[in-house]
């Protein structure tokens, strides 16, 4: 449930029953036309007849989760759990504090949807209630808005725990521990209260099922993740177009942030995740959302950000972009190094291959490189350094894998075991990133002084179909010659324009 907020003493508001009085009346009627049945509402009921085969005869709680607390009485945006949002649909902003039960019958399960719906106007939450108060935050759904929505049965959250007491000792309970302590805790108050011996193995259980049933997307989901590349698309041309101000305004880094911010919250919910806005040497910190550097004429800059639509599907795209619109020659001598790594990366998806193949093709382009520029330990050739027991020694300039699972996550599916991930065969439906990059730190001293400083990362969101692959993000350029064409073609048309 949601964390309690810091309530300040010093504010008062009015409490007479004839201030009440006044507040509940001289209101229009409500417009009681309930919403139209979402397109996600299918999809999400067959998603949830696959829990429910696989979890036959079980009560399964899927919590959404609460707001959190950013400061005293002000909260974080809120934001569903991932399995509570695959399993419902409802997306950004829905439904704090709202638990998904999928309550056994003869059939197989019935969807119940339990929240906080609409209160009345005669009720102190209306007026007084900063945090839940349609006063305050505006209007929530009725239970006959949600179960039009959704095709779902809808109850007051009141009526939780007595749901889930009911039949305890018979039937077996399995809840999403990490979506909302408190639920977790309620479903262990009941088992204990009904003799039921700890049952958390069954949770552990369910929570890798719902990560894992994730890998393959549906359709639905595919056009999701399409819309938010492509409103990451029009993040990072706004990015480019800005640039001249990001030289000229100082903090550039956080110049960058802003704009394609600005573009993430305009064209969907936000940003998937903290953008990476490295300029210089920042681009070899792998993780870099400080983003409070210089953004300088020469400089490589590495974006790697996407948009997060509503219904919270994201995208993960990377490119490096030369400041001031043209590489040097050591510059795209490395750029050109890491677009080779990921074609062949890229090539390497489609059905049959496994995930790991897709880093194995990429590495070892990047370790031909590497071996090819001398920069590997003496004697050490491609092989060896590829062989995990003996080498290994490229990692030094390429960490991270080459790909991770995207999807309501960006990375997507993280409690799926081993074999259901890194080993499995690639399906038509699963989306994966493909990201090598090459990172060469300012006080690197086994590297040529003029490649120090110097960090390149590209990356795509690639979908699997049933004859190989489907670049979902490639109406950005790649290549170091189309990147130079994509800034000067953008650039251009912000200047005539």
């Amino acid at each position: 449930m949601s964390e309690e907020q810091t309530k300040a003493e010093h504010r008062s508001r009015p409490t007479s029953q004839a201030f009440r009085e006044f507040v509940a009346s001289g209101w229009s009627e409500r417009d009681t036309t309930n919403p139209p049945r979402a397109q996600v509402a299918d999809y999400a009921a067959r998603r949830r007849e696959a829990v429910s085969a696989t979890f036959a005869g079980h009560r399964v709680v899927v919590p959404a989760g609460g707001l959190k607390v950013r400061s005293n009485d002000c909260d974080y945006q809120f934001r569903p759990h991932s399995a509570f949002a695959h399993l419902t649909g409802l997306g950004s902003d829905r439904e704090p504090d709202a638990v998904l039960v999928l309550e056994p019958t003869d059939a197989g399960h019935e969807a119940v949807l339990y929240f906080r719906p609409l209160a009345g106007r005669d009720t102190e939450e209306f007026f007084g209630d900063s945090r839940y108060g349609e006063f305050w935050v505006g209007p929530r759904p009725t239970l006959e808005d949600v179960e039009a929505e959704l095709g779902v049965t809808a109850r007051h959250i009141d009526e939780l725990p007595d749901a889930l007491a009911k039949d305890a000792g018979v039937v077996q309970l399995a809840v999403v521990r990490d979506a909302d302590r408190a639920i977790a805790a309620l479903v262990d108050k009941v088992r204990t209260e009904a003799g039921v011996v700890d049952e958390q193995s069954i949770d552990e259980e369910l929570a890798r099922e719902l990560s894992t049933m994730r890998l393959v997307k549906d359709d639905w989901e595919v056009q999701q993740m399409q819309a938010a590349v492509d409103a990451t698309e029009k993040g990072f041309e706004a990015v480019i177009a800005d640039l001249p101000k990001a030289l000229e305004s100082g903090r550039g880094e956080r110049w960058v942030e802003g704009v394609f911010g600005l573009v993430a919250r305009h064209e969907g919910n936000g940003v998937g995740y903290d953008s990476i806005c490295a300029s210089g040497n920042h681009a070899n910190t792998l993780h870099w959302i400080k983003n409070t550097g210089e953004v300088k004429e020469g400089d490589l800059l590495l974006l790697d950000a996407g948009v997060e639509v509503d219904s919270l599907y994201t995208a993960d795209v990377t490119r490096t972009l030369p400041v001031g619109g043209t590489f040097s020659e050591v510059q795209r001598k490395i750029y050109d190094a890491v677009f080779a790594a990921q074609e062949a990366g890229i090539a390497a998806v489609k059905p049959g291959n496994k995930f790991s193949d897709v880093h194995a093709a990429a590495i070892r382009v990047i370790a031909e490189h590497l071996h090819e520029w001398g920069l590997l330990p003496e004697g050490v050739d491609v092989e060896t350094t590829l062989d995990p027991e003996k080498g290994q020694y490229h990692r030094r300039w390429m960490v991270h894998g080459t790909s991770h699972h995207l999807g309501i996550d960006v990375h997507d599916c993280a409690l799926a075991r081993k074999e259901d991930y890194m080993d499995a065969e690639l399906r038509p439906g699963m989306i994966l990133t493909v990201e090598p990059g090459l990172y060469f730190k300012a006080d690197d001293e086994l590297i040529p002084q003029e490649m120090r400083g110097i960090g390149v990362r590209i990356e795509d969101d690639v979908l699997v179909t049933p004859d190989g692959c489907r670049n979902l993000s490639a109406a950005m350029p790649r290549s170091s010659a189309d990147v130079e064409a994509w800034i000067k073609r953008v650039q251009s048309a912000q200047s005539a324009g």
